[in-house]
């Protein structure tokens, strides 16, 4: 179980830290207020809502790409064995 937890949090914490990084240079570029979807509709959200949804889709991307990481480095004994409980 505490493999588990220090999995997670080798997945999560870093992957919270990019995303982090990841706004700052998107935004350093970006105009929250001038987004517009794909139809050419403007984006009518507060640069807050803007983002605060991007942290977390940036975050949920890297942790994503970090997760299948730690699935790709397990072993055919620790897959095996997970089953097994």
């Amino acid at each position: 179980m505490i493999r588990r937890r220090e999995r997670v949090m080798a997945v999560l914490w870093p992957s919270f830290l990019m995303a982090g990084v990841m706004e700052m240079l998107v935004f350093a570029f970006v105009d929250p207020t001038q987004l517009h979807l794909f139809g050419g509709k403007p984006l009518d959200w507060s640069p807050t809502a803007v983002y605060t949804t991007a942290f977390f889709v940036f975050w949920g991307v890297i942790a994503a790409a970090a997760a299948l990481t730690e699935l790709l480095e397990l072993g055919a004994e620790e897959i095996n064995r997970a089953g097994v409980r």
